[in-house]
């Protein structure tokens, strides 16, 4: 009896979310186009120059990246481009940027000089802030988010700069079936100062989402077709009958419930990291450059397409790849240095359909784009 009650409370619970969350949507906050750009990181001895990588993402015609510094270098060769850059905070930078006094000596000196000449539209303050290992900053993250913006304010910038942060999906409790998507109790205070900020500042909650991982850590459960976008029987969410033909998505849409369990409806979602690594060690399993190929190929497909999640079927879902280039640097399993669309020399890793004259003897600036977790419990926060 208890646990039909149970269930017959989740389902009126949900209901009532998604009926808020649709009659937001129907109203028009999210009538827009998506956005695909790329992450340009620079963890690598052998990576080209900033200015072979503006000639490359411009032949792709790909005109937004991310970046995780503010590395004056490349602001000043993003001059001019019209390539937008989603510039970073790194993560040890946090505590002394909770100073006001600081917060704006970090702007005038590492974004105006730049603006508007480089054409930044986003500021990451950190990176994956909480992980399962470590949230030591995290406490830091919305003061200094919030002196960020009231130096930009002082500056003149916030009307074209963003603040806002990209999370890993450790911040959820759960997040199958999508409708049960909540925040852990551990984070929940923090994300209400965080989802309050972005929401005062119309900024995006922006999301780290990997399907891989989830596919890597169960193999035998999770179909490699759900999770590579390819043509599948896909998941019903009993609660709201949403039908998923793929994991992106169902991630995506359960950051949506877990905001809106905290009150919060109508923030947009953003995918500030997804890929799919083309080489790994033994244990990584699906690590293959067939199946990235397929996914990115695929992702490409629907961003194309300006496609919306089951629960944002008008809103267009802006999107960063993971990665534009392979980085020999970078620490941890072999994965980790094999994310890139490109090697170093710029030639292409694999083809996902992006195919560039810089792929020829030649660089112009055409190009071609070819289109040939199981929950065991259930949370609600009120």
């Amino acid at each position: 009896m208890s646990k039909m009650f149970s269930r017959i409370a989740m389902t009126n619970y949900v209901v009532v979310l998604l009926l808020s969350l649709t009659s937001l949507e129907h109203g028009l906050l999210f009538q827009r186009v998506s956005s695909l750009g790329i992450n340009y990181g620079q963890v690598g001895d052998n990576l080209p120059p900033p200015d072979k990588v503006i000639q490359l993402l411009g032949s792709l015609h790909i005109n937004k990246t991310r970046i995780y510094d503010t590395n004056p270098k490349v602001l000043s060769s993003f001059a001019n481009s019209n390539i937008e850059l989603f510039v970073t905070v790194e993560n040890q930078m946090l505590p002394s940027l909770v100073d006001p006094q600081q917060a704006l000596q970090w702007v005038t000196s590492r974004i105006k000089p730049f603006f508007p000449a480089t054409k930044i539209g986003g500021i990451a303050v950190g990176n994956e802030l909480y992980t399962d290992d470590d949230s030591s900053l995290i406490g830091y993250l919305v003061p200094a988010m919030t002196s960020i913006h009231a130096a930009l304010v002082q500056t003149g910038l916030d009307k074209y700069i963003q603040v806002s942060t990209p999370n890993s999906l450790s911040v959820l409790q759960e997040s199958y079936p999508p409708s049960a998507g909540c925040f852990r109790r551990q984070v929940t205070g923090v994300m209400t100062q965080l989802l309050s900020f972005l929401h005062s500042t119309k900024s995006p909650f922006w999301i780290n989402a990997y399907p891989y991982f989830a596919y890597k850590d169960s193999p035998t459960k999770i179909p490699l077709d759900y999770v590579l976008f390819n043509p599948n029987p896909g998941m019903v969410d009993p609660y709201t009958k949403y039908h998923y033909d793929n994991m992106l998505y169902a991630q995506v849409d359960a950051v949506i419930f877990a905001m809106a369990r905290l009150g919060f409806k109508d923030i947009e979602v953003g995918v500030s990291e997804t890929g799919w690594p083309s080489k790994g060690d033994g244990d990584e399993v699906g690590a293959t450059v067939a199946n990235a190929a397929v996914y990115n190929k695929n992702l490409l497909k629907r961003q194309l397409q300006s496609e919306g999640t089951p629960l944002r079927k008008n809103m267009g879902l802006d999107v960063y790849l993971f990665a534009l280039f392979n980085e020999d640097l970078k620490p941890g399993p072999t994965s980790e240095r094999n994310y890139g669309l490109y090697q170093p020399d710029e030639t292409m890793a694999y083809n996902v359909g992006l195919l560039s004259s810089s792929q020829s003897s030649t660089s112009s600036t055409n190009s071609i784009v070819s289109l040939t977790s199981s929950a065991s419990t259930v949370c609600i926060n009120t």
